[in-house]
C-alpha cells in the first residue's frame, strides 16, 4: 500500500515553467505549428525536465543547462529550486526556459 501511494505522489508533482522575455517573444512569434510543438515540449518538461529522450545536458557556455530538441529547434532551459513566498523553507522547482532558437543560433557564444 506504501508503494502505491507514493508513486502517486510522484506521478502528482509537477514543475512550474517559467519562459525568459526573449523566450517569451520567440514563443509569441512562432507559427501555429511550432507553437502546438512547443507546447508539447512545455507540457513533458513541466512533468519531468531531466530524461526524456530528446534531452540533453549542455556543455560550454550553457554548462548546467539542458537542451530539448523540437526539430530543428533548441529549447534551452535550466531547473532551479525558488523559495515558495520568498519567506518560508517550501521550495518549488521551476524550468526556466532561457532561450528557444533555430539550432544553428544555438550553438554559437552567447
Amino acid at each position: 500500500m506504501l508503494a502505491k501511494s507514493f508513486l502517486l505522489m510522484q506521478f502528482a508533482a509537477m514543475y512550474e515553467l517559467e519562459l525568459t522575455r526573449k523566450a517569451q517573444k520567440f514563443y509569441e512569434n512562432a507559427d501555429a505549428s511550432l507553437v502546438r510543438r512547443l507546447n508539447q515540449c512545455f507540457d513533458q518538461l513541466r512533468q519531468d525536465p531531466y530524461s526524456l529522450s530528446n534531452v540533453k545536458a549542455m556543455k560550454g557556455n550553457y554548462e548546467g543547462c539542458f537542451r530539448y530538441r523540437v526539430g530543428d529547434y533548441r529549447v534551452i532551459y535550466r531547473i532551479d529550486e525558488i523559495s515558495s513566498d520568498g519567506h518560508s523553507d517550501e521550495m518549488r522547482e521551476v524550468v526556466i526556459v532561457l532561450l528557444i532558437a533555430h539550432r544553428r543560433e544555438v550553438y554559437h557564444d552567447r
